[in-house]
């Protein structure tokens, strides 16, 4: 699998780039935050790959972009952080947030492979990771990964002595594999003999085969300190270490160059990774993507609920042919209004179902036709099975038939289409070609109009409070901490002050509806925390009642700003995703909703006013995970204030 890309994230001075580079593959995007690494990798990688550079693909702060303006790529490196889960650190974990957002950055990472859907991750750290916090980070990690996004999931300990450095440096891998279902069986390669010893790092004979693990510079300790880590006897006499050992430790080239102190190159070397270990097991991925590659089976037997009940929408157009129009609130327009559905299109797969007088259904799939004949469904029993079923699951007779019509899933796993399948229909005796729906079903949980993400995130900064209230504030743990870490801050004497939108993606879409708009919603999502006002309409009166900030334009009334949040809704509905950048063009002309009772209807734009009631009538505000999306601690930023986020939910 030569010309594999990668993305070398929390990149340091370029120990996953060298090693990946080694094995073939192609690095299309890195970050790195501190300027002395930067420094010194493009100092080294420049003249390798000097599009990564030309073109804008080398990153100062992953958090500053958004997962959907990063380039596909196959590979997720990153050796997240480490501070926040060390023994040398103060070991706060997720909760690091005296030095920026240090502590909970994996959470980036996660927003980055559930927006691109790479095929692999390669993630490292210390191996302190494994039981900070008495198991419950790493558990968390990994119920991210396995659960919420869906990869498999390997670790180990492992020794930059196991292959072939001579150094100990044990550190946590962890690899994962997207769709890798039946044929799970990864192993981290063997360990290999040291290719050379202290004496050959040294060049004279050294007491140490092995050598200590490399840190982050500081004040060295005597050569019989059980704390030493960067004097040796060599030759009979006590040396420090200096970047020319530090590199062949590490595994670095000797041609590498550092364009920094003394001081920041042993730094900096602290911080990488060892890229032998890198690079034997990064090689052991790779063939077992290979592997996956051949082996891969066309059709996974289960699927999660969601996507059952996206099949079962689909179905159910197929059978019953037609979509019933509803009003705003969701029950079937008087008199009876419907699209007569001729032609299905599913965005996944591109083929085109044509629905035949005679009730069977033509298929046309990458140029052949062929017909067939849906057996009988009771899809009032589907409905149930699927209100039933849990985590992923199979569906017998309805897995047949989604094998006969030759659909693994019904989305397209994209980010940038908001349909999920597209109809041909007619209506009153006019026809509408390539009507873009998409799907939001009650069969499972409440569906969302806007899911959250580090995209989502609105920042706050924190005027009139001490610094040291950091600790204090970030302690609270209650069962409505979000609500109380607020009303402690004012009861401290801050106050909450809207500075930006984190993604300036979404900044930029909402500043599209109206210029006004990051402010507006700003102080709505403050009111839902503090007041638990849920509901837009609810929400929306108190706001423009209290006026927070003067944020409410005086010319304008209540009914001013209901047009506008409706307008908003809807483009979120039909138009722009968070971390994208918007045309301002709909990609989708409707939605069809699926009931709890199995019931189906629609709603589209050429009945715009009972589409934007029933929006402004049924979203609400939600509460997503604080911890995953990186909000509701204060931050302490590089410029020494201090910050609070809120994150943007919206639910049906």
């Amino acid at each position: 699998m030569s010309g594999l890309r990668f993305v070398d994230i929390f990149a340091g001075i370029g120990g996953f780039h060298l090693a990946l580079h080694q094995l073939g593959c192609e690095c299309v995007f890195a970050s790195e935050i501190d300027p002395h690494a930067r420094k010194t990798y493009r100092d080294n990688f420049y003249s390798l790959n000097p599009a990564l550079f030309d073109e804008g693909r080398y990153n100062e702060d992953i958090r500053s972009i958004s997962p959907e303006e990063i380039p596909d790529f196959d590979i997720l490196c990153a050796g997240f952080p480490c501070q926040p889960f060390s023994q040398a650190g103060y070991k706060r974990g997720f909760d690091d947030n005296h030095a920026s957002e240090r502590g909970n950055l994996f959470f980036v990472l996660a927003d980055i492979l559930s927006a691109k859907r790479p095929k692999a991750f390669f993630l490292e750290n210390v191996r302190g990771l494994l039981t900070h916090d008495h198991g419950n980070t790493f558990r968390i990690i990994k119920q991210i990964l396995e659960e919420e996004l869906g990869y498999s999931f390997y670790y180990k300990i492992v020794r930059a002595c196991d292959y072939g450095l001579p150094q100990l440096r044990p550190r946590l891998f962890m690899i994962g594999f997207r769709d890798e279902g039946m044929l799970k069986g990864f192993h981290f390669p063997p360990p290999i003999p040291l290719k050379m010893t202290m004496s050959d790092v040294w060049k004279a004979p050294c007491d140490r085969e092995i050598g200590y693990t490399l840190r982050v510079g500081g004040r060295g300790s005597a050569i019989d300190d059980r704390r030493n880590w960067d004097a040796y006897r060599v030759d009979g006499k006590v040396r420090q270490l200096m970047p020319e050992q530090g590199k062949k430790m590490q595994g670095f080239p000797d041609d590498f160059r550092f364009p920094v102190s003394t001081k920041e190159a042993m730094k900096q070397l602290g911080n990488s990774v060892a890229i032998d270990a890198v690079r034997v097991c990064a090689g052991a991925m790779i063939e077992h993507m290979e592997h996956m590659e051949k082996k891969s089976m066309k059709h996974h037997d289960t699927m999660n609920k969601g996507e059952w009940t996206e099949l079962y929408a689909l179905l159910k157009i197929m059978y019953e042919r037609r979509l019933i129009f509803a009003n705003a609130a969701l029950e079937p327009m008087i008199p009876e209004q419907a699209f007569d559905v001729h032609t299905v299109r599913t965005l996944n797969t591109g083929n085109a179902y044509h629905l035949l007088p005679d009730a069977s259904i033509m298929i046309e799939e990458d140029g052949i036709q062929r017909n067939v004949a849906l057996e009988q469904l009771d899809l009032s029993d589907t409905a149930h099975a699927i209100k039933q079923g849990k985590s992923t699951f199979s569906l017998g007779t309805l897995d047949a038939i989604r094998h006969q019509l030759g659909i693994s899933w019904v989305k397209s796993g994209t980010s940038t289409q908001k349909a999920d399948i597209i109809l041909d229909c007619s209506k009153d005796g006019m026809s509408y070609a390539h009507q873009g729906f998409g799907i939001k079903s009650f069969l499972r949980s409440k569906p969302t109009l806007l899911n959250a993400s580090g995209n989502t995130n609105f920042v706050y900064e924190v005027r009139g409070l001490p610094a040291d209230a950091l600790e204090e504030i970030n302690a609270i743990s209650t069962a409505h901490k979000l609500i109380d870490r607020v009303k402690r801050i004012h009861a401290l004497g801050g106050s909450l002050h809207f500075h930006h939108v984190e993604a300036d993606s979404l900044e930029y879409n909402l500043q599209l509806i109206d210029s006004t708009m990051p402010q507006l919603l700003s102080a709505m999502l403050l009111d839902f925390v503090m007041h638990r006002r849920a509901k837009i309409s609810e929400n929306l009166h108190a706001v423009v009642s209290s006026n927070p900030h003067g944020i409410i334009a005086p010319t304008l009334d209540y009914a001013a700003y209901v047009i506008r949040i409706k307008r908003l809704l809807m483009s979120i509905l039909l138009g722009f995703f968070a971390g994208k950048k918007w045309d301002g063009q709909y990609s989708a002309q409707g939605i069809i909703i699926v009931k709890a009772d199995g019931s189906q209807y629609c709603l589209h734009m050429l009945d715009m006013v009972q589409l934007e009631e029933y929006l402004f009538r049924t979203i609400m505000f939600d509460t997503p995970s604080t911890t995953r999306h990186r909000y509701g601690l204060l931050i302490k930023e590089h410029d020494g204030k201090l910050y609070f986020k809120l994150n943007l939910q919206l639910r049906f």
